[in-house]
């Protein structure tokens, strides 16, 4: 297997790219004062993702996905991103071994 030099820079430059959108928000964030509306708002933005990566599977499976969906977001109201992640993993292994 050849690696093709167009092939490689174009995974260097959407490292750099992934990298450089990273550091630069916690850089940047140092230097803007946020009320509490906007912290709010920003602290909803990863429930909200995992919601948008989810909900496609919710609506285009079975049941069982479903309710390991509705598990995953109400854990995501509660708990850390990683737990609520955990919740959901456990919810639709465990829903699938009692079906089947």
């Amino acid at each position: 297997m050849t690696l093709d030099i167009n092939t490689l820079l174009a995974i260097l430059a959407m490292a750099f790219a992934t990298i450089f959108t990273r550091i630069s928000g916690l850089v940047l964030i140092r230097h803007v004062q946020l009320d509490e509306r906007w912290k709010t708002a920003i602290e909803a933005i990863p429930p909200a993702v995992l919601m948008a990566v989810i909900a496609p599977t919710a609506f285009a499976t079975g049941w069982t996905e479903t309710l390991a969906c509705a598990a995953t977001a109400l854990a995501a109201r509660r708990l850390p991103m990683l737990a609520s992640v955990v919740v959901g993993v456990v919810a639709v292994a465990l829903l699938r071994a009692a079906v089947f």
